[in-house]
Parts: C-alpha cells; sequence; structure tokens
C-alpha cells in the first residue's frame, strides 16, 4: 500500500461512521474507535480480495459492521513487518518500552467507557461486566510496562577457572497471539504486553465475531507511540490466518486461548518448527461447599462463580459440589436466586445475563439439559431458550454419568451434586481431563489445607470468587493448557535463557 493509499484508508475509517452508519456505533464518543479495516505494519488495511467478514450483535442479530476477510498473505505480511519492527524494539531500553506501554494503558483507560460499548455491542456481555473487563485488561498493561524493568539475568559461581558465566533472558522474536470471543480486550492485552515488555512484537489475530475490540487496541497503541510493525492485528476467518501464523519460520512464539482440542491441533503444526507455544485452553472447575459455611454467602458465590459471562467462561462454575447435609437448602435457594437473573441486551438497565454468542452454543447447553433430564435430573428452573438466549438453569440430582460432568458447557447451565465426605468429592472433582480452576468453600482451615494439595488445578479460589488479575499467573495443568499469563511468570513464556561463558586471564 502506498501512502496515498494509506492516507485514503485513514480517511475512509475516520467517515465509515457517516457513510455506513453501523448499528450501535453511534453510542460511541469517540468515532474513531471503530475500525473497520485490518491493521498491520502502521497501517490501515483491506483484504486484497475485498471480502469483508460481517460482525453481528448477539442479542439481536443486526449487523454492526464488517472487517476485512484476510489470508494467509496478509497474515505474512503482518508476520514480516513484526519482523522487521523488532530489532529496534529489542533495542530500546527497557524504561524506553515501559514507558510507551504505560501510554497505551493511560490510552485505554481514557477511552474506557466506548472500548465498553464495543464489547457489548459485539460480545453481548452486559455493559458493567464489559466495563470491567476494560479495566482488568487495562491492568495487564500497566502491570507489564513496570515489569519490562524487571527482567532479571543470572550469574553462577564458575565451576571452571578463568571464566566469567552469566545467565541472561532474551525476547523469543514474533509472538502471534491467537485469542478468543468471550474476553475480547483482556486476553489481547494480558498476552500482548507479556511479549512487547520482554521486547517482542506482536500479530494478534482475534475472534471473526469479535474483531473491533482488537482494532480498537491497536488505534489507542498507535496514538499512545508504539511503533509501526510492533502491534498489528489480523482479521478474517480463522483457518488461513492462524495456520499461517503457526506455521510462519519467523513466528517464534505462540500464545493461545481457546478451547483444547483446537490447542491441540495448534501444537501439532507448531512442532513441525519447534515453536515455543502456551496454551490456556478449556475449563470444567468443580465448586465444593462444606456444610460449615454461610449457606446465603456460598449461594452467591455459585451465582458469580456460575453466570458472570453468562457462562462463557473457562473458569465457570461446571459442577457443584454441596454436601448432602445442606443441598436440598442450597439448591432451594440457589434456584430462587438465578430464576430472578435478568436476561436481556446488555445496554439495558440490570440486565445480568446476555446472549450466547453462536446457535452452537445454545444448542450445546440444550443438549447437556436434555440430557440431564433423561438420566434423572430435576430441571428446577430455565432449560429454554429464545434466539441466541438461554434462560439461566439449575439441574438437582446430577450424577457422574450425565454429559455435563465430563464436558465443557460454556453457558448458563448450573448441576448440582451431593456428596459425603471429603474423599468422594476429591476423586470425583479430579475425574476430569481439564484442571484449570477449582473453588472450596469451607471454614475448617485443616480442610483447606488438604483439599488445596489434593485438587489437581492449576489454580484454587477458597471461599472467594475472583481470584485473577495481572500479578498471579493464570493457567491450568493436563488438557487446560501450558505455560501461565499474568504475573513475572508471564515474560518466561516470551524469552529465551542465553548462557555465555566468557575466559579471562588471572592477574
Amino acid at each position: 500500500m502506498t501512502s496515498s493509499q494509506s492516507a485514503a484508508a485513514r480517511s475512509v475509517a475516520a467517515t465509515s461512521l457517516a457513510d455506513h452508519k453501523p448499528h450501535g456505533m453511534e453510542r460511541l464518543a469517540d468515532t474513531r474507535l471503530y475500525r473497520p479495516f485490518a491493521f498491520i505494519g502502521g497501517r490501515w488495511r483491506s483484504a486484497a480480495s475485498g471480502a469483508l467478514v460481517e460482525v453481528t450483535n448477539p442479542a439481536n442479530g443486526e449487523a454492526i459492521g464488517h472487517v476485512p476477510d484476510m489470508g494467509r498473505e496478509e497474515a505474512r505480511e503482518a508476520v514480516e513487518a513484526a519482523k522487521a519492527a523488532f530489532g529496534p524494539w529489542r533495542a530500546l531500553l527497557p524504561q524506553e518500552r515501559a514507558r510507551l506501554l504505560r501510554a497505551w494503558h493511560e490510552q485505554i483507560l481514557a477511552h474506557a467507557e466506548d472500548l465498553a460499548v464495543l464489547m457489548t455491542l459485539e460480545q453481548g456481555k452486559p455493559l458493567n461486566e464489559s466495563c470491567g473487563e476494560i479495566a482488568y485488561g487495562a491492568s495487564f498493561v500497566e502491570w507489564f510496562a513496570e515489569e519490562a524493568r524487571r527482567i532479571e539475568g543470572e550469574m553462577p559461581m564458575s565451576h571452571l577457572p578463568g571464566r566469567l558465566m552469566t545467565v541472561r533472558r532474551e525476547p523469543v522474536g514474533v509472538v502471534a497471539c491467537i485469542t478468543p470471543w468471550n474476553f475480547p480486550s483482556a486476553m489481547i492485552t494480558r498476552k500482548a504486553a507479556a511479549a512487547l515488555a520482554a521486547g517482542c512484537t506482536v500479530v494478534v489475530r482475534p475472534a471473526s465475531e469479535t474483531p473491533f475490540s482488537a482494532l480498537a487496541l491497536a488505534e489507542l497503541a498507535e496514538r499512545a507511540g508504539l511503533p509501526a510493525g510492533v502491534f498489528n492485528v489480523v482479521t478474517g476467518v480463522p483457518e488461513p490466518i492462524v495456520s499461517e501464523l503457526v506455521e510462519h519460520p519467523l513466528v517464534r512464539a505462540v500464545s493461545f486461548t481457546g478451547s483444547t482440542e483446537i490447542g491441540k491441533r495448534l501444537l501439532r503444526q507448531g512442532a513441525e518448527r519447534m515453536k515455543r507455544m502456551s496454551m490456556e485452553l478449556g475449563g470444567h472447575a468443580p465448586f465444593i461447599v462444606f456444610p460449615d459455611v454461610d449457606l446465603d454467602e456460598a449461594v452467591a458465590a455459585a451465582l458469580d462463580a456460575k453466570f458472570q459471562t453468562t457462562g462463557q467462561d473457562c473458569l465457570a462454575a461446571n459442577r457443584i459440589y454441596v454436601h448432602a447435609d445442606i443441598v436440598d437448602a442450597f439448591v432451594a435457594r440457589f434456584a430462587r436466586r438465578v430464576a430472578a437473573l435478568k436476561i436481556g441486551d446488555g445496554f439495558e438497565d440490570g440486565v445480568e445475563i446476555g446472549p450466547l454468542m453462536h446457535e452452537r452454543a445454545v444448542a450445546k447447553c440444550a443438549a447437556h439439559v436434555a440430557d440431564a433430564r433423561a438420566k434423572g435430573g430435576r430441571i428446577l428452573t430455565g432449560g429454554t431458550s429464545d434466539g441466541l438466549f438461554f434462560a439461566p438453569t439449575v439441574i438437582a440430582g446430577a450424577d457422574e454419568t450425565m454429559d455435563i460432568f465430563r464436558e465443557e458447557t460454556f453457558g448458563p447451565v448450573a448441576a448440582v451434586f451431593s456428596f459425603r465426605d471429603e474423599a468422594e468429592v476429591i476423586a470425583s472433582a479430579n475425574d476430569s481431563r481439564y484442571g484449570l480452576a477449582a473453588y472450596l468453600f469451607t471454614r475448617d482451615h485443616d480442610r483447606i489445607c488438604r483439599i488445596t494439595e489434593a485438587l489437581h488445578t492449576g489454580m484454587v479460589a477458597v471461599n472467594c470468587v475472583k481470584m485473577t488479575g495481572h500479578p498471579i499467573p493464570f493457567g491450568g495443568v493436563r488438557e487446560s493448557g501450558l505455560g501461565r499469563e499474568g504475573g513475572r511468570h508471564a515474560i518466561h513464556e516470551f524469552t529465551d535463557l542465553k548462557y555465555v561463558c566468557a575466559a579471562y586471564r588471572a592477574a
């Protein structure tokens, strides 16, 4: 693209609202955050083919805009742009990278309301949840701006005479960030900010359902002064773009959030090039309640753990285990609270449950409910759908023969199981191929120590639901993924260790 073409693209982007009037975008205070182009090498781009992908509001099915449907060629161009920017970016002093990341953080906070509006339009989650995600996502940019200055090496004591030995961390190179639709802003900042702080450059491939959040972040990164090619966004259907990013020899690390099945496929592809692969995959979190807790507090916590993001969350409580002594009382109160949840468009006041992302999600929820009913489960509330809205559902009397015991629902369906002793519930909670997170509610200190040690998960929340954030290593074990995001550990995903042994002459 020539400079004149680039200028023309910017002009179209700036006037696209007036020309096309995408539904809902009139809510934006800063219309330039609506970017119907990809962002490659510091330029706003269309697909070479001219093809477009329509983006719709899942709450009403209305089109809110289009983005370029790019393929392997454009993905390759983005990788090459990132590679060209890598040398100068890694050469910056850590404090200079930190300054630019802080400027990006400030831009995100300054435009938080518009970013939340974009998210609710394309993802459907209630506006207050979108606002929470923007703040959460921004916190990773701030955190890694600070971590850029703290990447440390080592100086081992030499085991050889006349040798000075050092170990340092160096950026791996170009990083591909492949992100999902359920957290379209935070999953980008959590990955990209860590990579950028380490001295890497990034190519982001956002989900086709939610590209505008990613493109708005690119606009704000440009305003913050990030050099051309350091942060790139390639839009379009996944297969050609993702395949090119995983197979391209210049991409040295891939960070993916999505399903376990897709993650396994990418690992097989990446193995051909010996790429660094970090995977944040599926979850099937157990939520365990013992009778020594306040029942209303446990019910409120289960509500939060299950139904935030309309259950479309890898941390969602999929198997709720309640001790037999209190299960009937728990289920009665829980079902009443769930039945009272307000369903609707994310822009409506008081809405707590938004639409699911697509018809496949609705079908899976319906299948899990039907299977549970056929196997003796009692549907206390919900179980019905209207378009992409699935009524929040409670299944009582769930057992291990049901599909919902094995499969991640990724929707607003809560299954309640009963147990009698620690050994029983630990065995059942660990009977899963997943191992991302678990929730435990008890006031017994000894029990907390025993069970948190026994659970096969990467994270455990005790007597609380909210546990993630910028300073902690987010990630799971078994088929829930590889590597960690957040905290100081995330930098390690994007750096290589280099050992130098230097001989010197004795005095």
